[in-house]
């Protein structure tokens, strides 16, 4: 646990570090709270030494001034937590720090913990995201040009004729990610330690799904549970079953995690209705609606997790209630058809801004679009001439 909550030379130049990501923390009162008990003082200045990109231990021996003895058993703490990756390259461990979001607060609820106040983190938390009278956090997450994230479709709902590309579909997304894990959902948990529970019953145990060098991790430091590719198509299968929306990384090569997500618990959902419909990509096709064969019973509109449809009173003719997509809110992700009685609803393709390739990609596009991306080039040059060099090798 953190033993700096008056102390704050350490917690500045921490955020200063963490800002200088594609998706940044800003500064307040709560914030300081929040990683004054997230991260002890030597955590706090190691982390705001570490550069952009990965960095093996003597490079971070290099940039903290610190030796090796002292280091090591701070980095080993510090991905305990989930305050950074150790990631595993043949014989060589490289050391990311991750960002708040999404990052080491997701990390903070997705396993029982006993070394954090979690009830405490759990308010400061929720009033740190949604109780900001300016709502910065909100504007930090999804008022950017390309979002961090994207919603995923249903396949088994689009019409015959169209196309669906690989990665648009979670079950593909899961077949070929070659390593996959299923772990808690920090939404939901943290959820719980405010004493609520989920609207429509999802669980917050065995439902987010982690894969590739992320789920490693992940297993290795019991932020999340191996399972198969059966298993984990399961998850899938009872995420629809609940209606939730699936959202990924919004990139096309090997995406890190699946969320099974709400419109009650999920924050990245909740950044949706709460102003920022752009905030999550959208998938490549939005809802249509027969309105011959429509009841109007307005089951689709409940069971949407953004709030994306509407149900006028009575249709033009005065006879009937009508329901109506909302123009530029539907995520196309089809959570809602299952629950339409006559099989009125259907999915139809609509062109979309391009998917990023890769997370480097991603980040790259966000971070200019934000004006950061100088810090990164910068960075990243140094690192590779250094190495160049044989500067900090092992």
């Amino acid at each position: 646990m953190g033993h700096h909550h008056e102390g704050k030379s350490g917690i500045v130049p921490l955020i200063d570090r963490l800002n200088r990501y594609p998706i940044g923390l800003p500064d307040s009162e709560t914030l300081r709270r929040i990683l004054a008990i997230l991260f002890s003082e030597e955590e706090a200045f190691v982390a705001s030494r570490f550069p952009l990109e990965e960095a093996t231990l003597p490079e971070l021996e290099r940039a903290t001034g610190w030796g090796r003895q002292r280091l090591a058993p701070v980095l080993e703490a510090m991905a305990d937590k989930g305050l950074i990756m150790d990631l595993q390259y043949g014989r060589r461990t490289y050391y990311l720090l991750m960002p708040g979001l999404i990052g080491f607060f997701e990390f903070t609820f997705m396993k029982q913990r006993q070394d954090l106040p979690v009830e405490e983190l759990a308010q400061l938390m929720h009033e740190y995201l949604f109780e900001d009278p300016d709502n910065r956090m909100g504007t930090e997450f999804f008022g950017g040009k390309t979002p961090l994230t994207r919603a995923l479709s249903y396949e088994q709902h689009i019409p015959v004729e169209s196309v669906v590309t690989t990665w648009e579909s979670a079950r593909e997304i899961v077949r070929r990610a070659g390593y996959g894990a299923v772990g808690m959902c920090y939404c939901r948990h943290k959820k719980e330690h405010l004493g609520k529970s989920c609207d429509k019953g999802a669980p917050t145990r065995e439902i987010c799904i982690s894969l590739g060098t992320a789920a490693r991790f992940m297993v290795r430091r019991g932020f999340a549970e191996e399972r198969s590719v059966d298993q984990l198509l399961a998850v899938i299968d009872t995420a629809r079953d609940l209606r939730l929306t699936h959202i990924t990384d919004n990139i096309r090569h090997k995406p890190s995690f699946i969320c099974n997500c709400c419109s009650c618990c999920c924050e990245l959902l909740g950044g949706v209705m709460r102003g920022f419909p752009n905030g999550i990509a959208k998938s490549g096709y939005t809802l249509a609606i027969d309105q011959g064969s429509c009841l109007g019973c307005g089951l689709c509109a409940r069971a949407c997790n953004v709030q994306a449809m509407e149900v006028s009173d009575r249709d033009d003719d005065g006879r009937r209630k009508r329901v109506q997509v909302r123009a530029g809110s539907c995520l196309g992700c089809g959570a809602c058809i299952s629950a339409c009685p006559s099989g009125s609803l259907s999915l139809v393709p609509v062109s979309r801004p391009p998917t990023p390739e890769k997370k480097k990609d991603l980040f790259i596009q966000i971070l200019k679009e934000k004006k950061r991306f100088t810090p990164f080039l910068v960075s990243g040059i140094t690192t590779r001439l250094r190495r160049t060099l044989g500067i900090g090798k092992e």
